[in-house]
């Protein structure tokens, strides 16, 4: 913004969430995949962050103050103050600054969106911008490239939510130009069918996880379909992606569906295993099966690690399939809550 100084100033980005069609699960080293994923950018579905930074003595950790919704978070303020320290090797400045973070989000926690993909993409955005600021410009696509992968480190899936539309994340085996370091985005490629695209969200829970993705993907390493699993992510990412540029609606569908179930089946099959999906999970699933037999609708399915169900769709028939969500799948939702989100087109600066 025009007002802010090296000195002083405050900078605001609001970033979404995301949704995996090709899931990402298992890592290694500093926040590397095991195998490469691909992503559908969320529009509703977002947080807004603003960074307030003061000049003061360089000192050797960030000095850092955490608001959520206007209120002090102590949780949040260490966590993503140890994130920010781990910066400071390469983004020194950090530490010359008093910074307030106050972030806020559009959906609720446990609603079946990473809440943490949104959080952490709009933070390496903020921190991008005043890198800006005190360094000078800096091209643009170098600008979102290195945001995605400051987002990375903070939390994997926050790379692909830097970028609008459909994102890559993960080096692909046999097609070039996709880096583990980073998301890369599916630009004018993508067929018109998929530019117009709907995730309607059913909270069939939003009690918090009994196992977190942190601890889900460590279970990825002694797994013992791991190395099959990297082998068909691979497979998938690079199939969907050519879906999208052909329009092919029914291969879409049995490749978005198939990654979900096996998501959850890797879950239910490691050591501990451990089960996310409830009846209602399973009711729905049905039930959106049924009705594209049934109907000869294109409605797909996938999930994220827990009991929520994002039914997918093109434009063209959202009302066959808005009907059939309120006559038929409403009732399986935790006190009856949905969520209405579509394909967005990546973050945004606002204007204080």
């Amino acid at each position: 913004m025009s007002s802010n100084t090296a000195e002083k100033g405050t900078i605001t980005w609001q970033s979404p969430s995301n949704i995996a069609l090709v899931k990402y699960w298992g890592k290694h080293g500093n926040q590397l995949p095991r195998n490469p994923s691909l992503s559908m950018t969320l529009k509703e579905s977002s947080t807004t962050t603003t960074l307030s930074y003061k000049k003061r003595l360089p000192g050797r950790e960030v000095a850092l103050q955490f608001l959520f919704d206007g209120t002090p978070n102590r949780i949040f303020e260490k966590r993503i103050a140890a994130y920010l320290n781990s910066l400071l090797a390469d983004y020194p400045f950090l530490a010359a600054y008093n910074l307030t973070l106050d972030s806020s989000n559009t959906f609720p926690h446990s609603s079946g969106i990473a809440s943490s993909a949104a959080a952490f993409s709009a933070l390496a955005l903020c921190v991008m911008s005043l890198k800006q600021i005190v360094a000078g410009e800096q091209e643009e696509s170098s600008f979102f490239r290195e945001a995605s992968q400051l987002a990375r480190l903070g939390s994997g899936s926050a790379c692909r939510s830097v970028y609008g539309g459909y994102s890559v994340w993960g080096s692909l085996s046999n097609v070039s130009g996709y880096s583990d370091e980073y998301a890369v985005p599916l630009l004018s490629e993508v067929h018109p069918v998929f530019q117009s695209f709907y995730d309607t969200i059913l909270i069939v829970s939003a009690e918090k996880k009994k196992v977190g993705s942190s601890a889900g993907h460590a279970l990825m390493e002694r797994h013992p379909f791991a190395l099959s699993r990297f082998r068909q992510a691979n497979e998938h990412t690079a199939e969907l992606i050519e879906v999208l540029k052909s329009g092919d609606l029914k291969r879409y569908i049995e490749v978005v569906e198939n990654e979900a179930l096996t998501l959850h089946g890797l879950m239910m099959s490691s050591t501990p295993g451990f089960i996310l999906i409830r009846k209602e999970t399973i009711e729905i699933i049905e039930k959106i099966r049924e009705f594209r037999k049934t109907e000869n609708i294109p409605v797909a399915f996938t999930l994220d690690a827990g009991p929520n169900v994002h039914v997918l769709y093109p434009a063209a028939h959202r009302a066959g399939v808005m009907k059939f969500i309120k006559e038929e799948l409403e009732e399986l939702c935790d006190e009856r809550r949905w969520i209405d989100d579509s394909l967005g087109t990546g973050p945004k600066q606002l204007k204080g």
